[in-house]
């Protein structure tokens, strides 16, 4: 069931800001959602008084706007703090981490999602310090899953760690961006050639896996589980405001 500011939000939207539908490669699941530049795409991390957000919901109480696509958006530490770059509303929270280390987020290349006025971006940690984007809102992670149109080095076709995995492409030009979801447990490969292959996109970033998390009311659907760290999410217009499509 849709929360009541969904619905309420559904009445004055005359048509869905974000394109959201479920998807097969390679025989696997897969949930995306399709967002324009144009679209109110933001990060979230905190409320008013400093307190992790941590749910989809307390998201939407907290701007008082209704969301209308929300995931998971980076690596977080045990008290929800970003683990690499964060960029809220033009504030930084986290410095870039540019050194390689352990687990995912270490395994170089990884990279940062950038929103800036028109234009959605994943970009290399190293392009990212060398061409210092003004990003409104940033968030790293890691790896880097497709790096203009090639895969990540490490990345092996028969590999057997399979999770839920979430991440986030873009096409070439900026004015797009694709977030994933896997239905089913998957490998990094068949993940990354998902964005590669399936959706054409030339440049893509894994978030997490595990507490992967989409909330995507189109389609009904509202994850649960562990509370988030850093989320992003479309706010639906204010006002009556058209959507971008």
């Amino acid at each position: 069931m849709l929360r009541l500011a969904t619905f309420f939000g559904l009445l004055a939207a005359p048509a869905w800001a974000v394109d959201c539908s479920d998807l097969t490669h390679l025989g696997q699941s897969y949930t995306v959602c399709e967002v324009s530049a144009d679209d109110d795409l933001q990060l979230f991390l905190r409320d008013g008084a400093g307190d992790i957000l941590g749910t989809f919901s307390a998201v939407e109480q907290h701007t008082g706007r209704t969301l209308l696509f929300a995931m998971n958006a980076g690596m977080y530490h045990d008290d929800r703090a970003p683990v690499g770059h964060y960029i809220e509303d033009g504030a930084e929270e986290m410095r870039v981490i540019a050194s390689a280390g352990p687990g995912n987020f270490g395994l170089l290349p990884n990279g940062i999602f950038c929103i800036r006025g028109g234009a959605l971006e994943v970009i290399e940690t190293g392009d990212y310090l060398n061409d210092t984007p003004t990003c409104t809102h940033a968030t790293q992670s890691g790896p880097l899953l497709v790096q203009g149109g090639t895969l990540h080095p490490r990345l092996i076709p028969d590999g057997t760690s399979r999770y839920y995995r979430n991440g986030v492409g873009t096409d070439a030009s900026g004015t797009r961006a694709v977030f994933a979801i896997s239905n089913e447990p998957v490998n990094f490969h068949d993940f990354a050639t998902l964005f590669r292959d399936a959706l054409g996109l030339p440049n893509a970033l894994y978030f997490d896996g595990k507490v992967s998390r989409l909330y995507a009311p189109q389609l009904g659907r509202d994850d649960f589980g562990w509370q988030m760290g850093p989320i992003v999410g479309v706010l639906a217009p204010v006002d009556g405001d058209a959507t971008s499509n």
